[in-house]
């Protein structure tokens, strides 16, 4: 028998001790996706990703600025940050420029998109987090005929502003449409609520 492999047979006070020694394998060596946490910009950048690969950083911030902004603010650099991090992870794959700029591309890996998919599919109950300066103020007592007149041209704007977006995607993916949607709803509400505050 040998001793290394299945271990060591020591006699002590009539009894006797199995010693087995066993291979030691460094943490290291494990893939860095079982202990990767994803959050929401996580899966902005593995949904932008889906839409535009390949796809520099830059690239998915000028994306950004033009859908998920409207209803899930990320700072800009934090999408940067977030693309080496994933790749790491073994979620995204990425690609260095041999010249120029020297830019990175990334592109969905298989297990990226696996974990895009289950995230999407799960439902949520989850309501968002509201940030109205306007409202604010209303509640700590500010002059409602004021706020009513700056907040009808901003949500009007921005209400032009969807209407417009939902026509430029009308052969656009499903997703965003109905997230639009949504929006254009919101926008109308708060026109409406804030019409009503003013007094017309």
């Amino acid at each position: 028998m040998d001793a290394l492999e299945a271990g060591a047979l020591t006699a002590m006070d009539n009894s006797f001790r199995i010693v087995q020694f066993v291979s030691y394998v460094p943490y290291a060596t494990l893939p860095d996706v079982s202990s990767i946490r994803l959050t929401e910009t996580s899966y902005i950048v593995l949904g932008l990703l889906e839409q535009a690969e390949p796809a520099t950083p830059y690239d998915l911030k000028q994306l950004a600025q033009v859908s998920t902004v409207n209803f899930w603010s990320v700072p800009h650099t934090q999408l940067y940050s977030e693309c080496a991090r994933l790749a790491q992870a073994g979620l995204l794959s990425e690609q260095r420029e041999q010249s120029g700029r020297r830019r990175r591309i990334y592109r969905l890996s298989e297990l990226g998109r696996e974990r895009l998919e289950s995230w999407r599919d799960e439902p949520t109950d989850e309501l968002y987090e509201v940030r109205d300066v306007g409202t604010l103020k209303l509640f700590f007592g500010g002059d409602p005929v004021k706020l009513a007149d700056a907040q009808l041209q901003a949500h009007t704007d921005r209400l032009a502003a969807y209407e417009e977006m939902l026509q430029d995607t009308s052969d656009g993916p499903r997703g965003w449409r109905v997230a639009l949607e949504a929006g254009i709803g919101h926008e109308r509400e708060f026109l409406r609520f804030w019409r009503k505050i003013s007094g017309n």
